[in-house]
């Protein structure tokens, strides 16, 4: 799948259709793929540089960075510095200290006592060298293996943008020739669905049995990890020989409708849809549907990897992952067990060391008080698991995260962008939206959840006029990168007058 800020679509006629790459796009796809090839051992500022030129050659840039999104995930960077960049930059820094550094002369000295201080084969230039060799931009490509080729590479963009047009989703409907295959998606990936009976008619072989899938309070309000499963959902339904999927979208609270079928470049370039997950009990399952129907920032993983424990090993329940940070809490469900297994229990626990562990206990057992005295958490439950304890015991790890990386963040940001939304430049920087919270943005405007350099407020004011048509002022703010239309008009002093579900006129409100 892509970020959300790749999407092409159009919204022609109040559609909701995705803009596909085409046999014409081949070519760009090899030269995409081939310059991450190309760039193996160099830095990734000079592949990014690389990549930048072929937008100016492309017709759209989005493509372009639609292609490397997906091909950066098969690519592997790494520091490669003569000295561990924390510790050259810890000595360059205190002997720069003792120097007094204000010239490049006494900058040299300090390189040198550095160089002589971290070890007798360094000299000041592999110190200078290693200082911000760590940074993202300074880190060496080291290996590329990318799984396609430029017709799958195609092929998985065209899969991935369409699953992106998915996440906003509230309804699909799919007619395909393989309901029993859809069906069992739907269950693993525990979505609500009713089947519906239909006309015949349409693609040959497709059934006439309509599967109607739903999201959580769909005409109230949708997250965004049933979307992310309703994207996933796409792969199973592009598998079949014919199928149809039409799905209502909220498009920045505007209704619109996307239609797909078999004829649409979708496929799936050979790899396999999601594994069958399976669980232990009927509490483990319970909770991981309720959990994962929140959409926070923590993702859950099933059976994590092995805790030492002594001379053997135990499996977690769960685990959950902080999506912006190197960060993993293991959990643990302790349920009605025999006397003899909760002992066991208890001694694994008791040498498990250097994790974080939460662990849900049944009140009847009676051991709440042994698990704390271990060192962790301990969430009683009967019957079923509260998700808000847990969440409330996740938030205690997320507010010194937070903090950490709002630290790790200069007190001003100056987004080189005219206009980026906070979830893009949080995810630029590797942090969550709440780190950005104290942070001052010399160079913007907050508008909504965008930030908005002030001249291009002052260009919009200009060209949106009275009476024109919603399409064209939606046009007009996506050049600028501007997606919450609906904010930056309240901003400017217009509204949206509606006319049906076919499209609106911009009004002043003043």
């Amino acid at each position: 799948m892509l970020t959300k800020d790749l999407l092409r679509v159009s919204r022609a006629g109040g559609g909701y259709q995705p803009q596909f790459a085409s046999r014409e796009h081949r070519p760009l796809a090899a030269r995409v793929l081939g310059t991450y090839q190309g760039h193996v051992g160099e830095p990734r500022e000079t592949l990014d540089a690389a990549l930048k030129d072929l937008e100016t050659d492309a017709d759209h840039f989005k493509l372009v960075r639609g292609f490397a999104k997906l091909l950066e995930r098969e690519a592997v960077f790494e520091t490669r510095a003569p000295v561990e960049p924390e510790r050259a930059r810890r000595a360059a820094f205190e002997e720069a200290e003792a120097v007094g550094v204000v010239s490049e002369g006494q900058r040299a000295t300090a390189l040198q006592r550095a160089s002589d201080r971290l070890g007798t084969d360094l000299d000041p230039a592999d110190v200078a060298d290693s200082l911000y060799a760590d940074l993202d931009e300074r880190q060496v490509l080291a290996d590329f293996e990318a799984r396609w080729d430029p017709d799958e590479l195609l092929a998985q963009y065209n899969l991935s943008l369409a699953q992106t047009a998915l996440f906003d989703a509230t309804e699909v409907r799919v007619r395909t020739t393989d309901p029993k295959a859809l069906v069992s998606a739907v269950k693993r990936l525990r979505l609500m669905y009713e089947i519906r009976k239909t006309e015949s008619g349409g693609a040959e072989s497709v059934s006439d049995r309509e599967v109607v899938v739903t999201g959580p309070d769909a005409l109230f309000r949708s997250t965004r990890r049933y979307g992310t499963r309703f994207a996933r959902l796409l792969r199973t339904v592009a598998k079949a020989d014919a199928w149809t999927l039409e799905a209502t979208v909220d498009d920045y609270d505007t209704e619109r409708t996307l239609s797909l079928s078999d004829d649409d470049p979708v496929r799936v370039p050979g790899t396999e849809p999601v594994a069958d997950v399976t669980f232990d009990s009927g509490v483990e399952a319970d909770f991981a549907a309720r959990f994962e129907s929140l959409g926070l920032d923590w993702d859950l993983v099933r059976e994590p990897e092995p805790l030492e424990t002594g001379a053997r090993v135990m499996i977690p329940d769960f685990a959950f992952d902080y999506r912006h940070a190197d960060f993993r809490v293991f959990f643990e469900i302790m349920g009605f067990w025999t006397p003899e297994y909760v002992e066991k229990k208890l001694s694994q626990l008791e040498r498990v060391e250097d994790v974080e562990l939460l662990v849900a206990v049944d009140e009847s057992l009676g051991v709440g008080e042994r698990i704390e005295a271990r060192d962790h958490r301990a969430i009683p439950y009967s019957g079923t698991i509260r998700v808000k304890d847990v969440r409330d015991a996740l938030r205690r790890y997320e507010d010194e995260l937070v903090a950490e990386s709002a630290e790790n963040l200069p007190d001003e940001l100056a987004p080189e962008a005219d206009a980026v939304s906070l979830e893009a430049l949080a995810s630029q920087h590797g942090v969550s939206e709440d780190a950005l919270g104290d942070k001052s943005f010399p160079d913007h405007e907050l508008v909504g959840r965008t930030l908005v350099r002030p001249a291009v407020l002052d260009d919009l004011r200009d060209e949106i006029e009275d009476g024109l048509a919603f399409s064209e002022v939606e046009d007009l703010l996506a050049d600028r990168g501007v997606e919450d239309a609906s904010a930056i008009l309240s901003e400017l002093g217009f509204a949206v007058e509606w006319e049906g579900l076919t499209g609106g006129t911009v009004r002043k409100t003043d």
